[in-house]
């Protein structure tokens, strides 16, 4: 009997992760589930809750590591690095008290985080190119999306093994498989139309008095947050009261990114930005879900939160990667001109450059998407070069594989009598798509700034521009409207990100 019982305990412990009764104060964290993947290279933090005092170990590939409970019942211990494995292993971990987890299946490999709003989260049912891709050596941790007024310890979740849903992390998983060799583990946590506040903890509000008023206003909302009180009471919530948590600052920060800090990965790729291009500049006093950082502040709230999340896992060369927003053609009124192909224009474009601002920190990428997009459509289809180019970035930047991943980004310009020369790094194999003349390029004169059209042609690694209207031309902006019609790539097929090389706002 005393045989049978182990046996049962250990069936169920290996099979839902359970821990016994008499150690039921004992929890791993809630990311550490059957078929999960650690990553590889890097210590790996390991964590829950004990009785207080009590002595944990943890048992994984060889290694045995042990830590004691904290007066608040809280410990955390790390295992050295691993290396990658497809074959999966078990993972136990018990305290001297009686409770015990024995997980199986447990693999190590690249671990990325996958963040931010609707086109992270838009399914890759309806993208072509992906349907037919393999899964092999794909699993996911997708965060159940909820909100949390504190800041929670435990997420909703668990490992499978499958690619993630999300389009553009499949894509990226996808091929960062393939290119590695290794297994990808996923951790999806995206949620549609949410600002860049959302996932913003409240500390931050010390850095970015907006985001202090933001907060404060929430605060005095008690009408909003008993709505959110008693949709979270349901379990279930009508497709409005959806929207409405969603939109809210920082409970998606509490609820679905605290739990997994500090959970070993290599870092975290972020599709996030279009809530906030609602205004060039400021943040207008309604309605309430335009109370968010504009496009001209984004950028140095962008870097600030990516520094905020870096603390949170304590871990300097934490890796971002950012996907770009892509082609679309909607303009603000506030700008000098509503041509859509004007780059005098207030278009996304302004958002672009803020987005490249994050290129200022160390360990960052940003994934160029300027030649796709839809001109009228926010959640275009064309999803699977962006997961294509975010692995690139991924295997030359975090793994040292010796690849090109960039188009030809903008390194100077000089004038040469009545015409401007603009030099290119990552410009091997410059040319065009379709054998035409470079397009996208405006240029204008120091002091008129009256932008026009440039006659453009590649020379090597570099294009030169000239126009009959502009007699001294001394700036010039590239692909900087909402939705470009561009064709200039290197010989790899990358496209040229936009830049412009005149200063001051907009």
């Amino acid at each position: 009997m005393r045989i049978l019982r182990f046996f049962l305990f250990a069936t169920c412990s290996l099979l839902f992760g359970f821990n016994s009764a008499r150690g039921a104060e004992f929890s791993l964290a809630s990311p550490f589930t059957n078929h999960m993947v650690l990553q590889r290279d890097q210590p790996v933090p390991v964590w829950g809750t004990a009785k207080a005092g009590a002595k944990v170990t943890v048992n994984f590939a060889g290694q045995k590591k042990t830590a004691v409970a904290n007066d608040e019942g809280k410990w955390q211990l790390k295992l050295d690095a691993l290396k990658a494995s497809e074959k999966g292993a078990g993972f136990s971990a018990k305290t001297d008290q009686g409770g015990e987890f024995l997980l199986s299946d447990v693999i190590v490999g690249e671990v990325w985080i996958c963040s931010g709003q609707s086109n992270m989260q838009m399914g890759r049912g309806g993208v072509a190119e992906l349907k037919d891709l393999s899964e092999k050596n794909l699993r996911t941790f997708e965060v159940k999306r909820t909100v949390a007024f504190t800041e929670q310890e435990r997420v909703k979740g668990k490992w499978a093994v499958a690619g993630p849903g999300s389009a553009v992390a499949f894509g990226f998983a996808h091929f960062l498989a393939k290119e590695t060799d290794v297994p990808v583990g996923v951790i999806l946590a995206a949620w549609g139309s949410s600002s860049i506040e959302a996932w913003m903890p409240r500390d931050m509000t010390g850095q970015f008095p907006h985001f202090k008023t933001i907060m404060e206003e929430w605060d005095a909302n008690t009408e909003a947050q008993e709505q959110m009180k008693a949709a979270l009471a349901k379990g279930k919530w009508t497709g409005p009261e959806d929207v409405f948590m969603r939109r809210q600052p920082c409970i998606l920060y509490n609820a679905m990114i605290k739990p997994l800090a500090p959970y070993a990965c290599r870092g975290l790729v972020w599709y996030q930005g279009e809530r906030n291009t609602r205004y060039i500049t400021g943040m207008p006093d309604e309605p309430w879900y335009h109370r968010v950082a504009g496009i001209r502040e984004y950028d140095e709230v962008l870097k600030g939160w990516m520094q905020r999340y870096r603390k949170e896992w304590g871990r300097d060369d934490f890796h971002f990667l950012l996907v770009m927003l892509p082609g679309y053609g909607s303009l603000l009124n506030t700008g000098p001109t509503m041509q859509p192909d004007h780059p005098a224009s207030h278009s996304w474009a302004w958002m672009r450059e803020s987005q490249l601002a994050a290129l200022d920190l160390p360990y960052t990428g940003v994934a160029n998407t300027i030649d796709l997009g839809d001109v009228k459509n926010i959640h275009p289809k064309d999803k699977a070069p962006i997961g294509q180019r975010l692995a690139l970035l991924a295997a030359r930047d975090t793994l040292g594989s010796e690849i090109e991943a960039s188009g030809p980004v903008f390194a100077n310009v000089a004038a040469k009598g009545d015409r401007l020369v603009v030099q290119f790094d990552h410009a091997e194999g410059l040319k065009t798509t379709d054998g035409e003349a470079p397009g996208e390029f405006w240029i204008a004169d120091q002091a008129a700034k009256k932008w026009k059209p440039a006659v453009a042609k590649i020379v090597g690694q570099t294009v030169q521009l000239h126009s009959p209207e502009v007699a001294n031309p001394a700036v010039v902006r590239y692909a900087f409207t909402g939705k470009p019609n561009v064709n200039l790539v290197n010989e790899v097929g990358l496209p040229a990100f936009p830049f412009r090389t005149d200063q001051g706002e907009p």
